[in-house]
């Protein structure tokens, strides 16, 4: 029974990743904040389930001033999915909550780990938001990175501390660059989840710009079984990983699948194209596929399946 750390462990990736490694019989130290970015109530109900197990322990508090070095004493893999996430609110005053969370935690974190004897990997929790409007679709993981948000920046810089910790201190690290990841307990400031509510509520969709930007989809549970690939694989430390659902799907057409599966026409509010946003997102898997063994499992159609279904649970 190994002994893990998951950061941001009552979050939407976090709390799935917890979820998988406690059946597996691991010993999971989980830590969150809790902040405010959206509901802590969801996020409760995210670890319900496994919260007063025997081999989970939660601790809950900001990573910059937990005793970090007792924290991650025998402890054999670290997965870093802690982040303060949303590409549209990285702008203006709210720029310095993705410094301290994405770059200043990380950076507490790393000075942690490469003082933990026994530590094996650590997985970093990447973004294909630090790609930007890549020039090249797919896009494998040489491409040089141009973000287009105060969050891809941060992210990118977060992922560059990690090399340095690697190069410098021998910290195992492996990055995962998630391509737009969704399903249940998906975040409520992402599209599905908004979507999916405003049908509930008979609503119309807001949707940026005209429909047509692409978008490379991610079920959950495929970001999970990337993350623990990367965390045994030995090839995998100091290397990049894309992490996508393996197909570019247009928005429109994610709304007409979304219709069918609802049962019914969706109405949609088009608004003005958000800073930030790249137009189009592609993943070249290659290289994930070739040293992790990774193949995505789940199709775009399931997997909207599954997150309508939490969705009802939810909210109805």
């Amino acid at each position: 029974m190994a002994k893990i750390i998951v950061t941001g462990a009552a979050g939407f990736i976090g709390s799935h990743l917890v979820d998988i490694l406690l059946q597996r019989g691991e010993e999971v130290i989980g830590i969150d904040e809790f902040n405010d970015y959206y509901d802590p109530v969801l996020k409760r109900k995210n670890i319900a389930t496994f919260q007063n197990l025997s081999n989970f322990t939660l601790i809950e508090g900001d990573i910059r001033f937990l005793e970090l070095p007792g924290i991650c004493q025998n402890v054999e893999i670290i997965y870093h999915q802690a982040a303060q996430a949303g590409v549209r609110s990285s702008w203006g005053k709210g720029f310095r909550a993705y410094t301290e969370r994405n770059i200043n935690t990380t950076q507490v974190l790393l000075e942690a780990a490469k003082d933990a004897r026994n530590l094996k990997r650590l997985v970093f929790a990447s973004t294909s938001s630090i790609y930007g409007d890549a020039e090249t679709l797919p896009t494998n993981e040489e491409i040089h990175p141009k973000p287009v948000s105060p969050y891809g920046i941060t992210k990118l810089a977060a992922e560059r501390l990690c090399g340095l910790y690697q190069k410098n201190f021998g910290v195992p690290f492996v990055s995962l660059r998630y391509f737009t990841v969704y399903g249940p307990r998906q975040r409520p400031d992402m599209a599905f989840n908004k979507f999916f509510k405003a049908v509930l509520e008979d609503e119309a969709i807001p949707v940026y710009g005209d429909g047509q930007q692409t978008r490379d989809f991610t079920f959950v549970s495929d970001a999970v079984a990337a993350n623990l690939a990367a965390a045994t694989v030995p090839e995998a430390v100091g290397e990049i990983f894309n992490i996508g659902g393996g197909s570019r799907v247009v928005l429109a057409e994610v709304l007409d699948t979304m219709s069918e599966i609802v049962g019914k026409p969706i109405k949609r509010n088009h608004i003005e194209k958000a800073m930030g946003d790249a137009r189009h997102t592609a993943a070249d898997v290659s290289k994930a596929r070739k040293i992790l063994g990774y193949e995505p499992r789940i199709s775009l159609r399931e997997g909207l399946q599954q997150e309508w279904e939490w969705v009802k649970s939810l909210y109805l």
